[in-house]
């Protein structure tokens, strides 16, 4: 990537040789002399220029100017060997840097993995971390190998102090049945020591793949996206939830870790095969229970969030059918009657001339088409209105009590008598949720036509 030229602010505060610095170059002379000073790199970067190319040509015009030596002496200076190594020395003590020695590292490594790693998964912001660090504590860098290495093993020191910690907490119930998910062992054996058992047991191979298969079509089911908007989808999402439920990992698991390496953590036990994650479990069994932890925990939430949107969806959708139904055989039932102020006072005329008579005797024969009209008249005004509101939520309740009510009595599930009253809360939760639901809906669907929304509680 082509760098940017540097302007006169850059230069003056970046490049310009102070005067406590002048001491250390006035006994060098010619190309030692500006080379010297353009070590200055050091006090921006924290680090020694690798080579020319590292030093941009506004710089080595400004500082050759202040050196008086001309910028194409910088050709001779000797970028290894004892003379910039004696250099460098000097530039260290003068700043108060030290190099990193074997210790330095070790406590870096440590000090990374302990208040970067934890919650910092890239790589490369590790690295800006640690060099950050090692300018506040005046040490140079090592090399970009050494750094890389040093990044690598502070995110894998984290990581592991992680799967140990959140092991822990999952407990062992709920760490067995996690490893069951992929058909682990829980008796310490490998999938190659698994193998060679079932050379000589084909019976027990087959048995054991029946029970992986199990184990597999759970995983995949709690994988797996939902469908369409449909009862068959809403059902399979309830049996989703209740599968991962039946785990039973404890509340508050992850409370304390970041949200993305939560993320991190179920995108690989996403994309890993139930054999991957078995043979994870066989070689660190934290780490298998951890992503397996976190990808229940994190489709826990996304299938409740699912079930909530197939459940407005499905209301909008029995809305939907109930009022096109309601419409269609209404449309059908009735012709629009024209004129209907001129037929008003038509009726009214006559009824004033004759107030003895009939209504057949009087009105009929002033309307013309006669009764057949009127019966018209009536049918286009039950068409609208609040006539036409119950004629539409009555089929509605209608289609949720024939075809949906199943999915919401999985949904909220049945009386229970008997149940402590933490149970009993988390179902009133659950009721007054559908009424919201369904408040909501009613109000969005039927507010235009001024009624009030109470008529649509009756629904469920």
């Amino acid at each position: 990537m082509e760098r940017a030229p540097l302007g006169i602010d850059d230069l003056v505060e970046h490049w310009t040789v102070l005067e406590e610095e002048r001491g250390l170059v006035s006994d060098k002379r010619g190309a030692t002399r500006l080379g010297f000073a353009l070590l200055k790199f050091y006090t921006q970067h924290g680090r020694f220029p690798r080579g020319r190319a590292e030093l941009p040509d506004e710089a080595v015009e400004h500082v050759a100017r202040q050196m008086k030596v001309p910028a194409t002496e910088l050709g001779l200076y000797d970028w290894s060997g004892s003379t910039i190594e004696y250099h460098r020395t000097q530039i260290r003590e003068h700043l108060g840097f030290r190099v990193c020695g074997v210790a330095d590292a070790d406590k870096l490594t440590d000090w990374l993995a302990v208040n970067i790693a934890h919650a910092e998964r890239h790589p490369d912001r590790v690295r800006e971390e640690l060099l950050a660090r090692c300018r506040r504590d005046r040490i140079e860098p090592p090399a970009a190998a050494r750094v890389t290495r040093m990044v690598r093993s502070a995110l894998h020191t984290a990581e592991a102090a992680w799967f140990t910690r959140i092991a822990d907490r999952v407990g062992a119930t709920a760490q067995a049945r996690l490893l069951g998910l992929v058909g682990a062992a829980e008796d310490g054996h490998t999938d190659s020591d698994i193998d060679r058992e079932n050379e000589f047991n084909p019976g027990k191979a087959e048995e054991q793949d029946d029970g992986a298969g199990d184990a597999g079509s759970v995983l995949a089911l709690i994988k797996a996206m939902p469908g369409n908007v449909s009862l068959e989808s809403m059902l399979t999402e309830i049996g989703k939830l209740n599968a991962i439920r039946a785990i039973g990992l404890p509340t508050g698991l992850f409370a304390d870790v970041a949200p993305k390496v939560l993320a991190g953590w179920k995108a690989r036990a996403m994309v890993e095969s139930p054999s991957h994650l078995r043979r994870r479990a066989a070689s660190s069994p934290a780490g298998a229970v951890t992503l397996l932890a976190a990808l229940v925990a994190e489709r826990e939430r996304e299938v409740t969030d699912n079930l909530v949107d197939l459940l407005i969806a499905t209301v909008h959708r029995i809305g939907a059918r109930a009022e096109r139904k309601v419409t269609e055989e209404l449309v059908n039932a009735f012709k629009r009657v024209s004129a209907k102020e001129n037929l008003l006072f038509t009726i009214a005329d006559a009824a004033l001339a004759e107030p003895d008579g009939t209504v057949r005797q009087v009105v009929f024969p002033a309307v013309r088409g006669g009764e057949e009209t009127l019966r018209d008249l009536v049918k286009e005004f039950k068409t609208k209105g609040p006539i036409y509101r119950r004629t539409v939520q009555t089929t509605l309740k209608a289609s949720y009590t024939g075809h949906y009510r199943r999915g919401l009595i999985e949904l909220i599930g049945p009386p229970l008598p008997n149940v402590s009253p933490d149970i009993r809360a988390c179902c009133g939760v659950k009721r007054r949720l559908l009424d919201e639901v369904e408040r909501r809906w009613t109000r969005r669907r039927f507010g235009a036509f001024g009624g009030s929304d109470r008529g649509s509680r009756s629904v469920g």
